[in-house]
């Protein structure tokens, strides 16, 4: 899961530097063409786990809800790039994506029936008062685009729901196979709309190293799941955030100034204590 942090860091650099205004020191090509090509690339380097599977792993009796997740996911995608392509900073992002959590939290309440106790919402009112001052819209500095993060947390957030609906009927290697075979397709109808690019040169050098971490990436976070429950790996997951404030400084010299720190510590509480509140219904169950 360290690993995973780590690689998606390197890959938001790339995205950043890939897709950004040249104003600023970026490549200006376009979000939703690096999307595609990203995770297209990523998708050849995984045809070997593919064909390992087999196309019989498709068989499900559940294809639109499978059809619907995979739309969510990569709209949230390009949402993600979006945001990083319009100057919203790395470690900002990421933060407000954090916010997912809280989204699946509602989700469950209103869609899926579930019940939520209040310390539960305590902890998403919590996260959602350190994502707005991490998000800032009283500032100047605001524009829509800094809202570009928050709708991609509500994208895999109802991603999120739908797979964990289908968990209860479908193995995980059909999930993964639907997820895998279509993200391409749908992400290149979206690329299309914008006005698909073809990269060369430089960002041609830089999708490909950014579509081969990705792989890496997606298989350091199988892996992980693999090996240990979710509960445990959440705290290394949060150190996506660290992982992406490093990344920031290190490419571009941008930090988190003043009261910004006092946002991410709120949300980092968040996650942490919706963690506490679920390993201690575990314990309760038990």
């Amino acid at each position: 899961m360290v690993a995973a942090g780590a690689a998606f860091a390197i890959i938001n650099v790339i995205t950043q530097t890939v897709t950004g205004s040249p104003d600023y020191g970026g490549l200006g090509f376009k979000p939703q063409s690096d999307a595609f090509w990203q995770y297209f690339i990523a998708l050849i380097v995984s045809l070997p786990f593919i064909w390992k599977s087999g196309l019989g792993s498709l068989k499900t009796d559940f294809p639109v809800q499978h059809i619907i997740r995979v739309v969510l996911s990569a709209l949230g995608v390009q949402a993600f790039v979006m945001g990083l392509s319009h100057g919203v900073q790395i470690w900002q992002v990421i933060a407000l994506v954090m916010t997912s959590p809280f989204f699946i939290l509602l989700g469950a309440k209103f869609f899926l029936g579930e019940n939520v106790e209040l310390r539960r919402w305590f902890a998403a009112s919590l996260g959602f008062a350190g994502a707005m001052i991490v998000l800032q819209p009283w500032s100047s500095g605001f524009n829509a685009w800094s809202l570009a993060p928050v709708a991609a947390a509500v994208l895999w957030g109802a991603a999120s729901l739908i797979t964990k609906q289908l968990t209860g009927h479908e193995k995980s290697e059909t999930i993964t196979m639907w997820l895998l075979l279509l993200l391409s397709p749908i992400n290149a109808v979206l690329s299309g709309i914008a006005g698909f690019e073809v990269p060369s040169g430089k960002i041609l050098y830089l999708l490909l190293l950014a579509g081969i971490i990705q792989f890496a990436a997606q298989y350091f976070l199988t892996k992980a799941y693999s090996k240990a429950d979710a509960s445990v790996l959440q705290p290394f997951d949060d150190l996506r955030l660290p992982f992406n404030i490093l990344a920031g400084f290190l490419a571009f010299g941008y930090l988190p100034e003043g009261n910004l720190w006092i946002g991410i510590a709120m949300i980092i509480a968040a996650s942490a204590y919706l963690l506490w509140s679920e390993k201690g219904e575990k314990l309760v169950t038990a």
